[in-house]
């Protein structure tokens, strides 16, 4: 049984959200303010993490940050806040998917299946033993999911190894934003594909020696992304 934990200082919400997880199958805790939900996410074993972003003590962006220190576990941001910069600031520190309040408790039941069963794919699946991509001094070692760039490692979000190795493994292939969102969050875009962009922005910052001039990922304007061999 998944274990998640919520941090949310909203009371009702956090009981609404915990009842209908727990109905579909999930053990979950909760904290409701931030500073216990950063000792339980540090501390304590889970499989994803659910975090507000407006929290009394240690608000959502820290807490990610330092879960991203240590952990690969799925987190999933929440906030009432809809302002781009927000989501863009969540995403770039490592969230996997960002909702706006207020949103339907099974679409948060959805969401949560969605990634949890893709990440125990990729972490637990031998189909792809011993395989690395070596690209034009890129290296991604699929199983050890680690990847270097001229001999030096670089450290990446789970979402961001995911999608730098599926166009990896596709190369020369365009994908629309909407196709990769589907691929990589295993689920519909509905209407919000941001998250690839910065997803692909930080896995070039990452990877490219200059970001205005990718050798690897392209921009294929109007359309999507290449990876370029």
């Amino acid at each position: 049984m998944s274990k998640i934990l919520i941090v949310e200082d909203e009371e009702a919400i956090a009981d609404l959200e915990k009842d209908y997880l727990e109905l579909s199958g999930f053990k979950v805790a909760v904290a409701n303010d931030g500073e216990t939900g950063l000792e339980k996410a540090l501390t304590e074993d889970y499989d994803m993490f659910i975090l507000d972003l407006m929290l009394p003590g240690v608000d959502g962006f820290e807490i990610c940050r330092k879960i991203r220190d240590v952990k690969n576990t799925p987190i999933i941001m929440v906030s009432a806040k809809k302002d781009d910069i927000d989501k863009i600031r969540g995403l770039g520190l490592g969230a996997d998917d960002y909702m706006t309040k207020p949103f339907s408790p099974s679409e948060l039941v959805a969401r949560v299946k969605a990634h949890l069963a893709r990440y125990d794919r990729l972490t637990g699946s031998a189909a792809e033993v011993n395989k690395v991509i070596e690209i034009r001094g890129l290296k991604i070692d699929t199983t050890a999911r680690r990847v270097w760039v001229n001999g030096e490692e670089r450290a990446f979000t789970t979402k961001e190894f995911d999608l730098l190795t599926f166009l990896a493994s596709h190369p020369n292939h365009v994908y629309t934003k909407e196709e990769l969102f589907r691929e990589i969050w295993d689920m519909e875009s509905i209407g919000d594909i941001a998250t690839v962009t910065v997803h692909i922005k930080k896995i070039r910052e990452k990877v490219e020696m200059d970001t205005s001039n990718p050798q690897y990922i392209e921009t294929i304007w109007g359309v999507g992304y290449r990876f370029r061999v």
